[in-house]
């Protein structure tokens, strides 16, 4: 499989490429940042564009993949609706809008979250932009897309979040996080579960469009 994935710099993002890299059905997987990461791996290649809302001028970059892995994502502490739909939904379908031309019979997957709002009505500012990007991804036509609806993720092999905030949050719960996972794991996700999952349904698909965390976890431990 050739896969194609943005966000690879976040902490969910730096999980999956790591299991892409570790899979030997993937043959190609190519990450499209802002700016150079050094990163090197036969497998890995890496486009630098900057502007995410624009495609054009790298379009001969962006055909002949089999799936998406879209991780890109921001908190929306602090922001207003029009600043925070400008760099979750309007980003998010500048890049699906140009893959699903060029690649009409690519898997696109999406990183949502707990929470989001299908209605589009609800109160939570964010939960009603995830949803209308969640829907508006799902009347693409795309061969399938998927969105991936994580709650906690414990990141692993020495992963961090690029959030502040929320960094704190996991260096103060580390020491009981394996607990929680082991009492809750269809609940609490890894970084390492969510590319295995991701991959999983790249090469096989799932039975739903809408993956909550219990739905995720099976994926991978349903797997053999």
């Amino acid at each position: 499989m050739n896969i194609i994935l943005f966000g690879a710099t976040g902490m969910v993002g730096r999980g999956v490429l790591r299991e892409c890299l570790r899979d030997p059905d993937i043959a190609l997987i190519q990450t499209v940042v802002r700016a150079p990461t050094g990163q090197q791996h036969p497998k890995l290649r890496e486009v630098v564009h900057a502007d995410l809302w624009n495609y054009a001028a790298i379009e001969n970059t962006l055909s002949g993949f089999d799936a998406c892995f879209f991780c890109l994502g921001v908190s929306s502490n602090g922001m207003t609706e029009a600043a925070y739909k400008h760099l979750s939904y309007d980003l998010t379908l500048a890049a699906a809008e140009s893959l699903v031309r060029l690649n009409p019979q690519m898997t696109f997957i999406y990183v949502s979250g707990a929470g989001t709002d299908s209605s589009e009505q609800g109160r939570s500012m964010w939960a009603r932009i995830k949803g209308q990007t969640e829907n508006a991804l799902l009347r693409l036509p795309f061969k399938a897309a998927y969105m991936f609806r994580p709650g906690a993720i414990e990141p692993l092999h020495g992963i961090k979040s690029k959030t502040k905030s929320y960094q704190l949050m996991y260096t103060l719960a580390r020491p009981i996080l394996p607990l929680l996972r082991a009492a809750f794991p269809k609940y609490i996700l890894t970084t390492e579960i969510m590319g295995r999952a991701m991959i999983e349904v790249a090469r096989h698909g799932a039975s739903k469009q809408r993956l909550e965390s219990s739905d995720i976890d099976a994926l991978v431990h349903s797997t053999p």
